[in-house]
């Protein structure tokens, strides 16, 4: 099963991120993942503040999201999903999670 240094570095290796915005992914306990478009980098960096967008989201859920077994919009509507800061850059969030395959 895939841990976050894996999910960071296949996200960083397939640019799974929107140029110019920063998305932060909240995982709780289970760590933080910044998808930085402004430095063109995938990181597990802490920056609330320079984030245009933090989707609070469990780790299991974002792999099931990255996988295809989870829809985002339904994962809203059932609030395994908290959105704060630029709603529309994280309606871009199923076009930046189709960009990586997990595998478990």
């Amino acid at each position: 099963m895939a841990d976050l240094n894996e999910v960071t570095q296949i996200m960083g290796a397939n640019n799974a991120f929107v140029p110019g915005k920063r998305i932060k992914f909240d995982f709780g306990t289970d760590g933080t993942l910044l998808l930085d478009g402004v430095a063109e980098a995938v990181t597990n960096d802490n920056a609330e503040a320079d984030a245009d967008t933090t989707i609070k989201i469990s780790f299991d859920n974002f792999k099931k999201m990255a996988k295809g077994d989870l829809n985002a919009t339904t994962a809203f509507m059932m609030g395994k999903i908290k959105i704060s800061g630029d709603m529309g850059l994280a309606m871009q969030l199923q076009s930046v999670t189709s960009k990586i395959k997990l595998n478990g």
